[in-house]
């Protein structure tokens, strides 16, 4: 028998690898023989990296990189050499999981060290960069990202300014002759499960900004700034990234990529799904598995989990979902390919405990889960 474990990560507790190992162990403490595929998913920017690395035998690696308020980290890339690919997560350089919240503040907050880590890559010499982008502490609409890869960004007296949300009112220019050359000869594709625009009421500043930290009167700003840099990217660049799906994407990080790096905006799910040959790993298989923090009706909209039960669907193969929680309104999600949902949770529990224990519950909800679907394979 063939079980393909695909889950995405269950944030604050279990990495999309970790989540898959516990998911084995479940199956083979009910049945040792059976062939367990872990294939560990994601759908955007958070778990890219982690991804690639286990399923493309990628090589780890760990560069020092301006954080999102200038202070240095630490943050890890994928290098895959066999397929001249690096892979980027800027949550791990510029992400809002690395400030305190007395310092998270967009209109301060820089894409500065995600655009070190593609710098990274290019020095490597690979001709592929893929960006995961999500997570972000920042609305600098990657005017940071580019900074470190050679852009100016001038005001009115020609100085140039920070690359910082607070500096997209000011631009008057943009200066592109520094740019590293070596962009032109890279393929860069940016990894989002958002569709937002750049500005307006679902734009970066006005959805993602005050969960970022930017009052009212900011968050206004913010979209004014966004929507100069973009009147540029248009004027000098010829480049309409306004209203482009995904450009509002990671604080408008989406729309730099794009304009200043020629970078193709792809559903996460589509891309990574690819890269780990999920449809393939499925073939022949008798039963999916996957899973997440949380599922609801939301899931079928380009979540993980959603787009493992399509592809299990297409082959005929039914897929069961484990989530930490589950939401009242599942939605559609039955009809497109999840045919039923547990939960992480055995006992009532906090949600301190249900992380403690995540590892422990999802090897034993995966065991009950499958005992089940053997029970009703039975003649």
């Amino acid at each position: 028998m063939k079980i393909v474990a695909a889950p995405n990560a269950f944030k604050g507790s279990l990495s999309a690898t970790e989540a898959a190992k516990a998911m084995a162990e479940g199956i083979n403490q009910v049945l040792p023989e059976a062939e367990v595929v872990q294939v560990p998913v994601a759908d955007g920017g958070d778990g890219l990296v982690d991804v690639a690395v286990e399923a493309l035998n990628g090589e780890r690696r760990t560069l020092k990189v301006t954080g999102p308020r200038n202070t240095k980290v630490d943050a890890d890339f994928c290098y895959v050499k066999s397929m001249n690919l690096v892979t980027v997560e800027m949550a791990l350089a510029s992400g809002l999981a690395l400030l305190p919240e007395e310092l998270q503040d967009p209109t301060l907050t820089t894409t500065y060290g995600t655009g070190e880590l593609i710098r990274a890559g290019l020095d490597l010499g690979v001709r592929r960069i893929d960006v995961g982008i999500g997570g972000s502490a920042t609305n600098d609409g990657g005017i940071g990202m580019a900074q470190a890869l050679g852009v100016r960004f001038l005001a009115k007296d020609g100085k140039e300014l920070p690359g910082i949300g607070a500096s997209l009112g000011a631009i008057a220019e943009i200066d592109l002759s520094g740019l590293d050359p070596r962009v032109k000869e890279t393929t860069f594709e940016a990894v989002c499960d958002v569709d937002n625009p750049l500005c307006g009421p679902k734009g970066a500043a006005a959805v993602y900004g005050p969960q970022k930290g930017a009052s009212p009167a900011q968050v206004k700003a913010l979209d004014r700034g966004l929507a100069n840099l973009a009147g540029l990217i248009q004027k000098q660049m010829g480049l309409d990234v306004i209203d482009m799906p995904g450009a509002g994407a990671a604080g408008g990080l989406g729309a730099g990529l794009h304009a200043f790096l020629g970078a193709k905006l792809c559903k996460g799910i589509d891309l990574i799904f690819e890269l780990v040959d999920l449809n393939k790993k499925l073939s022949g298989a008798d039963l999916a598995l996957t899973g997440e923090g949380q599922i609801d009706f939301q899931t079928v909209f380009g979540k993980a989990p959603g787009g493992v039960g399509v592809a299990a669907k297409a082959q005929g193969i039914p897929c069961f979902a484990i989530a930490g929680a589950v939401g009242e309104e599942l939605g559609d999600l039955h009809e497109t390919g999840i045919s039923a949902v547990f939960s992480l949770c055995t006992s009532p529990m906090t949600l301190e405990v249900s992380i403690k224990n995540a590892k422990k519950n999802l090897t034993n909800v995966t065991q009950q889960a499958f005992r089940a679907f053997l029970a009703a394979r039975k003649p």
